[in-house]
Parts: C-alpha cells; structure tokens; sequence
C-alpha cells in the first residue's frame, strides 16, 4: 500500500488482539505518575499540619515538669481578681493558657503580662485581647517561666501544679520584691503562709505577700 500507512487489516488486528498504542500505554502511565505526586503531596501536607499543630502541646509533657493548659473558670477569674482589690502595680500571669486572666486583669485596670510556652495559645491570647479592646494594657510573651525574671511584677499569678510548686517558692523568694503579691490557683504552695483564701474546691485561690514568707523565711 502507498504511503507507508499501516494496512487496515493490520490495525483491525491490533484492535481484536488487545494491543494498544505506545502513545496510549504513555498517557496512562504519566496520569498514573501525578495522581501518584498529588497524593504524596496530600498526605505530606497533612503529615506536617499536624506536626505544627501538635507539637506546642506535646512539647510541654516531655519537661520535667509539665504545666498543662486547663482554662481557668468565672470563678476562678472571680477569686483572682477580688484577691487584686486595692492592689497596683505590674502583673504577671505565669502559663497564661488562653488569656483569661491576663484579659481580666487590663480589664481593672493593670499593666497585665502572661507568659506562655505553647505559642497557639499566645497568638490566639493577643486576638482575644483585641477583641476585648484591651490589647494596649493585656500583653503576651512565648517563654519558658524558669527562663524569665519576675522582680518587676508587683503582683503574679500562677496556676500550677504540684511538683513545680517548691522550685517556683525557691524562685519567687529570690525575685519579689517585699511589696509583691502571689496568687495561687487550684494548688497552693507547699511551705508559704497564705494571707487570705477564698473559694473552694478547684476554685479555691490562695494569695500570699511577699514580705511575709520572706520573713517567715529568715526565722530561725
């Protein structure tokens, strides 16, 4: 047959016996070949969403000491700020979680600052303190609290959890300066005199001045 085509036999043949095109077998494999990256992709992507997402809060569990974020309640925000009555000066919330306290503090009126790990909690702290229109006085900082110096907080507040509370002691007795406040939640300190507790149960709050464990501290 003239023009060098293939015989229509042949290709009637082809098509019985099966046989497709090279250019046909290609097109399936390079289909094959991006539905293969674009799942790949998928659960890469995935894969390191999660780790982003995850790592702040399992990060904490693996310290020595694990500060765990459990949000405060009404009434424990409630306890916290009727032991800050007639006080002044700088606070600091150690672990701050989500804000809460912090929030409530600008709200009476303090220079508030909380310091937290987990840097989702922060960023999702600083959007609440926006929302509440006290981001001027309502400030959020990522940090390890052992790596921070309180000596310029009048006031400190701590929701802590037992094993920490007499390394914390040991810190807070070097830093405050005599005038200082702290505030306790849900655990108190294991060797401090409280000056006032109110509350009861989880919501109990424990607040100790400075000057006193101080001098406790110096009796022989």
């Amino acid at each position: 047959m003239e023009g060098g085509g293939t015989p229509p036999e042949t290709l009637k043949e082809e098509r019985q016996s099966g046989c497709v095109p090279p250019t046909s077998l290609e097109g399936n494999s390079l289909k094959k070949s991006n539905w293969g990256f674009l799942f790949t992709g998928i659960v890469g992507g995935t894969l390191v969403a999660v780790y982003a997402v995850a790592t702040p809060f399992i990060t904490p569990a693996l310290r020595r000491i694990c500060l765990p974020f459990v949000p405060a309640t009404a009434k424990q925000i409630e306890n916290v700020v009727k032991m800050l009555r007639c006080r002044r000066g700088p606070l600091v919330d150690i672990g701050s979680g989500d804000g809460r306290i912090v929030i409530a503090a600008a709200k009476e009126g303090f220079t508030a600052v909380g310091y937290e790990l987990n840097p989702w909690l922060v960023w999702y702290s600083r959007y609440c303190a926006r929302r509440e229109g006290v981001q001027a006085s309502a400030k959020f900082y990522i940090s390890d609290l052992w790596k921070v110096t309180f000596s310029q907080y009048s006031n400190v507040v701590i929701f802590g959890v037992p094993q920490m509370m007499p390394q914390l002691e040991k810190k807070l007795e070097l830093e405050l300066e005599d005038e200082a406040r702290v505030i306790a939640c849900r655990f108190p300190f294991p060797h401090w005199t409280p000056a006032q507790v109110t509350g009861e149960g989880i919501d109990t709050v424990w607040a100790y001045d400075a000057s006193s464990f101080r001098r406790s501290k110096k009796r022989p």
